[in-house]
């Protein structure tokens, strides 16, 4: 097991592709800019990468941050944890309905990204919830982030601050939520 989570940590890397959600796609200000930060380097093909990592942009308060997970491996990788220096709080969230409603809650067990699968990140859906956000993230902005892994690792990637209106999400706390309350 400790060679397989050890596998996982140095061959990460980042690939490219796109991912949205809703009818309105975030803007596409980070064409040319890098899709991933790898945690080390490695000729080995990539266990995990995410394509088109992007935060959207907040004054200051919550925000949520997106793209796609890809898992290359012939195992499951499961994300337990996320944190970033932007924020001093971060959490893995979900979008469910309760009661007729849509809320936005933490994800038990975390993100599942199946062997040679994906696991989207989006609006509505799975996110990676940012707190307590203590300046602006404006769009172009480049945010840092690390997740960890069931069975120790981590992984580091970088975020671009866009703005985007899609889905009408407002992460603040008490917040109509577009339908959704946290």
């Amino acid at each position: 097991m400790f060679s397989r989570v050890m596998l996982v940590v140095l061959s990460l890397g980042a690939v490219t592709a796109t991912a949205a959600c809703g009818s309105e796609e975030p803007s596409s200000a980070s064409a040319a800019s890098p899709s991933a930060v790898a945690a080390s380097p490695s000729s080995a093909p990539a266990a995990l990468s995410i394509t088109d990592p992007w935060v959207k942009t907040a004054k200051k308060g919550m925000t949520a941050a997106f793209g796609t997970l890809v898992n290359n491996s012939d195992s499951d990788v499961t994300v337990i944890a996320g944190s970033t220096p932007a924020a001093p709080m971060v959490e893995l969230h979900e979008v469910v309905e309760s009661k007729g409603k849509m809320v936005m809650r933490p994800k038990k067990g975390g993100f599942v990204v199946p062997a040679h699968g994906s696991h989207v990140l989006q609006p509505g859906g799975d996110h990676i919830m940012v707190m307590d956000v203590p300046s602006e993230i404006k769009p172009g902005s480049e945010v840092p982030f690390t997740l960890e892994l069931k069975g120790g690792g981590t992984y580091t990637f970088t975020a671009l601050g866009k703005d985007f209106a899609g889905a009408k999400e407002n992460y603040q706390p008490g917040a109509d939520m577009g339908g959704m309350d946290e």
